[in-house]
């Protein structure tokens, strides 16, 4: 008899979008609009949390707060961010299906769960309106979770445990240390802790990598060590369980910690 009784996964970076490319080149495009240079670092610094909360990250950091003071005039303000946020919601709607493939092996993976009886879930930081987009073209690639939790659905996100407790319910899974939340970023991974799950980082399909497969696979073994070392230190400050390179990764994950259970 299996001890997990389900799987809840992340987004972008985790089961799509290889590389975490699409949120994070709206963020730089959206401050643009603003007048703000952002850098590819500072967009991807945040990542993982509901996006309104990551703009919001963004601006407080000495560099981009001082920044916006001195082209708009006056420190930022919750108004400010607010119409950030509006002019990126609707960029991300427009961009997000490009960035949907599912990483590879990431289909069969779902198969295998499925197969053994766990259910699947999903939690994201984008809001559902950027997921409408998205859910279509997931299912055309063989991915289909039982329920979505977006950053909009309810009144706190990530890294909080609300939207955790939602998939509790949805997916009729309990106690938290038979559901597993699989993350390719530090706010999912501590979303999945303050809910009491059993957490896994994926290392380099995510935004700490941020390369495409095709990137990824050019490069020499040690400088892939050196992108998977740089990932894992950076989970497991967030106080990730286990690591693995890609969700293709999980089931003989799960397979090691059943035979330990």
């Amino acid at each position: 008899m299996t001890h997990f009784k389900a799987v809840v996964f992340d987004w972008a970076g985790t089961m799509i979008d290889f590389g975490s490319f699409a949120p994070m080149g709206v963020f730089v495009e959206a401050f643009r609009h603003f007048g703000i240079e952002a850098t590819i670092a500072e967009a991807r610094a945040p990542m993982g949390a509901p996006k309104r909360d990551h703009i919001k990250t963004m601006l407080a950091t000495p560099r981009l707060s001082a920044e916006w003071e001195r082209v708009h005039g006056a420190p930022v303000s919750d108004a400010d961010i607010d119409r950030i946020y509006e002019v990126f919601v609707p960029m991300n709607e427009k961009v997000v299906a490009q960035y949907a493939t599912l990483v590879p092996g990431a289909a069969r993976m779902i198969a295998e769960l499925r197969a053994r009886g766990l259910r699947i879930g999903s939690t994201t930081g984008y809001t559902r309106s950027i997921m409408e987009r998205v859910f279509p073209l997931a299912a055309e690639q063989g991915y289909a979770p039982d329920n979505c939790v977006c950053a909009d659905d309810l009144p706190e996100g990530r890294p909080g445990p609300l939207q955790m407790y939602q998939c509790f319910i949805d997916l009729r899974a309990y106690p938290p240390e038979t559901v597993i939340k699989v993350d390719d970023t530090e706010p999912g991974i501590l979303e999945g802790l303050a809910a009491g799950c059993m957490t896994v980082g994926v290392a380099l399909s995510g935004n700490h990598a941020g390369l495409t497969p095709e990137e990824l696979a050019a490069l020499p073994p040690e400088a892939v060590a050196a992108l998977r070392d740089k990932a894992t230190v950076a989970l497991r400050s967030a106080g990730v369980h286990h690591v693995i390179d890609t969700v293709a990764d999980l089931p003989a994950l799960i397979n090691k910690l059943e035979t330990a259970a």
